[in-house]
């Protein structure tokens, strides 16, 4: 029988102990309601602090890895995300769970904000509003992005091969306007591989 490696094993308490986890099924639910009332725009951000930082429920490290899963996952990224902490904790309900939280109440205020866009959408004040919220949303997408970058420190591509391939997907996505399944199939896919080479037996 394979013998578990005490490196390993200390390594697997540390990010325990590091990690706490929701209470119950309504802990999850009210968490990710009051996540999703505060997603306007720069979505990441909010998610990261939520999750990481007040919460502790991922560590920085499994959030960059399981945002990454998220993304290349058919759908929103962030329910993807959640729905795979809601199963982890609690299986099908949790995940069932998780997507009432993230999905509910902000349906309901969306169809109130519709309503309210449609009769005064076009009026200059409300323009110039979601051109704001645009700005912000930006700035708060870049801060979480530099915040969660010393978390690639332990990446098997290293901090420079993780630069490399960032800098490719920003080219690829802002400047090239290249659809994002071929950033996935191409860089990557590479990215991938080089990984499974480092980290693979």
């Amino acid at each position: 029988m394979a013998m578990k490696s005490p490196v390993s094993d200390a390594f697997q308490q540390t990010v325990a102990s590091a990690r706490e986890c929701p209470q119950s099924l309504a802990d999850l639910f009210l968490t990710l309601t009051v996540l999703a009332l505060q997603g306007f725009g720069g979505v990441m951000a909010i998610v990261q602090h939520e999750l990481v930082e007040r919460k502790r429920w991922l560590t920085r490290e499994e959030f960059v890895e399981e945002w990454a899963v998220a993304q290349i996952m058919p759908g929103p990224n962030v329910v993807n995300l959640c729905l795979m902490i809601g199963a982890r904790y609690f299986g099908a309900r949790g995940a069932l769970v998780a997507v009432l939280g993230l999905m509910a109440a902000p349906s309901a205020v969306i169809l109130l904000l519709a309503v309210f866009y449609v009769q005064f959408g076009g009026h200059p004040m409300v323009v110039g509003a979601l051109r704001g919220m645009g700005a912000v949303a930006a700035g708060l997408v870049i801060a979480t992005g530099l915040k969660l970058f010393v978390a690639l420190k332990g990446n098997p591509l290293g901090a420079l091969g993780c630069a490399i391939f960032g800098v490719i997907g920003f080219v690829g996505i802002a400047l090239l306007r290249l659809p994002l399944i071929y950033l996935l199939l191409g860089p990557g896919m590479l990215a991938c591989l080089l990984a499974y080479r480092k980290i693979g037996p």
